[in-house]
């Protein structure tokens, strides 16, 4: 081989060399110092942001939670025992997503958007952070359009409105779940989706919940997110913020979005569980001195949107269980302060078969009738005010004490009134029945039904009315309204069937 051969072959492999490109992708990493209770501690780890997606050993993945000089500690999202220490933890500059959009209508997911029904992977489907700020208030408009929930209580003293942020509490076991189902199944042929958060529930009561959407057609419009008691803390605590994500997703779509957390007592259990693990300071009660940022910064993306921006709107339904009544404790007295009033349930009266067990006193809405229609507006305006004094006056007459006839008569007013707003789990009314039912009660047109009869009357007669003058059903519900005229065909229509009932 000559020089000139040589020449030319090292003239080749020099032109090999400059074309070779080195593409390095330098990612900060670190190692697992300690790792328990779905807690781990990373030394090396310099760079980390707070709330940052962490790869831990490419089985498992981690949220940042805790900034120090010399270590970084972060929440497990997957089973404890995937993760152990001396794995190599690698920090990947995104924040927790879960997948969002129609794909995931009727499906049942855990809090990290993976199907956990059945029914195959759900594919195709944008993500979305799990967090993020809410709806500036120059983004936001009045919230003045009413949100039924087919409850004759609730949509008559405690209004909701589109975009509100209502909060259910009381004790174990007094009808908060019901209720807040009772308000999706309502929600059918309204054009609003639904979204129901499990968190920390026994896995069968979210598959009874399954069921009873499953029944009445609801999961049509309805997704399920759901943590259960059996799952990890971190995954509890992420719960409400991947359904409140994928609930922004339709808001900002331009669509009305019910979205229920059942319930947040739980998820400030889990995460004062995972911030004494991470050897956070423990304040009042045992919890963390953000507790109050943990559900302000969820239930403030609860909103109802301007017009400039979609006009969707997104009303929270968040769900507290109270211990022995008690609404001061820590818990309940933040989230009464975050949302916009509160439906009160009073074990007392769910034992003395008041269902729903409303008190009151002590339940409002600060949205008020702004979010009724006008109908409902004129036949509930005396209605708190007449329970009110029905509940005085009744405590006052167990004692025996000689009673005048105005004061009977009031005493018979509220029994009625009482029996009116009794209604059974899963029987809704439209706006156009709970109408006609409190211009009956408030008329005071039940007087000579006895008490016990109150509302198999109630149930016999709103069949008659829809079945014989259809056209005064009709009138409300086009009007959202209940004129003079139209009321004294409801009194004649009270009048024919008490005839017709009492002739049976």
């Amino acid at each position: 081989m000559n020089k000139d051969e040589i020449t030319q072959i090292e003239e080749r492999i020099r032109k090999k060399l400059r074309s070779v490109s080195l593409d390095y992708n330098v990612m900060p990493a670190g190692r697992v110092r300690f790792s328990g209770d779905g807690v781990i501690k990373i030394d090396g780890l310099r760079n980390a942001k707070y709330g940052e997606l962490l790869d831990v050993g490419g089985v498992a993945e981690a949220i940042v939670l805790g900034l120090y000089e010399n270590e970084v500690d972060a929440i497990v999202l997957a089973e404890e025992d995937k993760v152990s220490s001396g794995m190599i933890v690698k920090a990947t500059g995104r924040i927790v997503e879960v997948p969002v959009g129609k794909k995931l209508i009727g499906r049942t997911v855990n809090p990290l958007g993976a199907p956990i029904d059945g029914l195959g992977p759900i594919k195709g489907a944008k993500r979305r952070p799990v967090e993020a700020p809410a709806a500036d208030i120059a983004d936001r408009s009045k919230v003045d359009t009413p949100l039924q929930t087919g409850i004759l209580a609730i949509d008559a003293m405690v209004p909701i409105g589109r975009g509100q942020r209502e909060l259910i509490i009381g004790d174990r076991q007094t009808g908060k779940t019901s209720l807040a189902v009772d308000a999706i199944i309502n929600q059918k042929g309204k054009d609003v989706i639904c979204i129901y958060v499990a968190i920390g529930q026994k896995a069968s009561n979210v598959a009874s919940i399954l069921h009873t959407l499953n029944e009445f057609g609801a999961m049509d419009y309805t997704i399920i997110v759901c943590s259960t008691a059996k799952d990890s803390a971190p995954l509890q605590y992420i719960a409400p913020y991947s359904g409140c994500a994928i609930a922004e997703e339709f808001m900002y779509s331009g669509k009305d979005v019910l979205i229920v957390y059942d319930d947040l007592s739980k998820h400030a259990v889990a995460y004062r569980a995972m911030s004494l693990l991470l050897k956070r300071p423990p304040g009042r009660e045992a919890y963390p001195g953000d507790i109050f940022y943990l559900h302000s910064r969820l239930l403030e993306r609860a909103a109802k949107l301007s017009g400039k921006i979609g006009g969707g709107s997104m009303t929270a339904l968040p769900i507290v269980e109270t211990m022995a009544g008690d609404i001061s404790a820590y818990v309940p007295t933040n989230i009464i302060s975050i949302t916009d009033g509160q439906i009160y349930l009073e074990s007392e009266l769910f034992n003395a078969g008041v269902r729903p067990a409303v008190n009151v006193g002590l339940s409002v809405s600060r949205v008020g009738s702004s979010a009724q229609v006008t109908g409902m507006r004129k036949v509930s305006g005396k209605l708190r005010l007449d329970l009110s004094q029905y509940r005085e006056l009744s405590v006052f007459a167990q004692f025996g004490t000689d009673l005048d006839a105005n004061t009977l008569s009031r005493l018979e007013h509220g029994k009625r009134t009482t029996e009116t707003l009794k209604q059974d789990v899963h029987e809704t009314y439209p706006v156009e029945n709970q109408i006609v039912l409190l211009y009956v009660a408030m008329k005071e047109l039940l007087k000579d039904v006895p008490v016990k009869d109150v509302t198999k009357f109630n149930a016999e007669f709103l069949r008659y009315i829809n079945n014989a003058y259809p056209d005064i059903i009709a009138t409300i519900r086009d009007t959202g309204d209940i004129n003079m005229e139209t009321g004294l065909a409801v009194e004649d229509a009270v009048n024919e069937f008490s005839d017709i009932y009492y002739k049976k």
